[in-house]
């Protein structure tokens, strides 16, 4: 079958079920003749740009928010303002704390904004480096960050 009746699938699976691990992604599609392997699921994730969110049965379950016509979907900023513990920074980095599973949400969030002077992230499992292009522009970019904190 192919790539995009796959991932189709894989948006209907998780609109009905809470599905914490690419495992779990593999054996619900294995079960519909996908026939596909952990390699397959993590790129078809992201490419559909999934998120983990808390769950109600399970600690977390993938999730998807739709494109918006707005450069900053509401939702995104929503996602990002709940998982967001804390944001510092060291010199030109910037570290964004998260809740376990969220720091790849953060980090989607931070690139759709486009911030002038980010160079790059990096996402963990509950943390998000950004690193600024100098150490005079990084105030300026956590104090847009925590803005949307608020």
């Amino acid at each position: 079958m192919h790539r995009s009746s796959r991932q189709q699938a894989i948006l209907d699976i998780i609109a009905k079920y809470e599905i914490e691990t690419q495992e779990e992604l593999c054996d619900r599609l294995n079960k519909m003749n996908f026939n596909v392997t952990q390699a397959t699921v993590s790129r078809d994730i992201k490419e559909l740009g999934l998120y983990k969110v808390n769950g109600i049965t399970k600690k977390y379950k993938y999730a998807y928010v739709e494109p918006e016509e707005e450069p900053v979907a509401d939702k995104m900023q929503n996602l990002f303002k709940n998982c967001t513990q804390s944001i510092t920074s060291a010199n030109n980095i910037i570290v964004v704390k998260t809740m376990r599973g969220n720091g790849s949400t953060a980090g989607t969030f931070v690139d759709s904004l486009c911030i002038e002077g980010i160079i790059g992230c990096v996402a963990g499992d509950d943390t998000l480096l950004i690193i600024v292009d100098s150490n005079e522009r990084a105030p300026y970019v956590q104090d847009i960050l925590r803005e949307y904190m608020m």
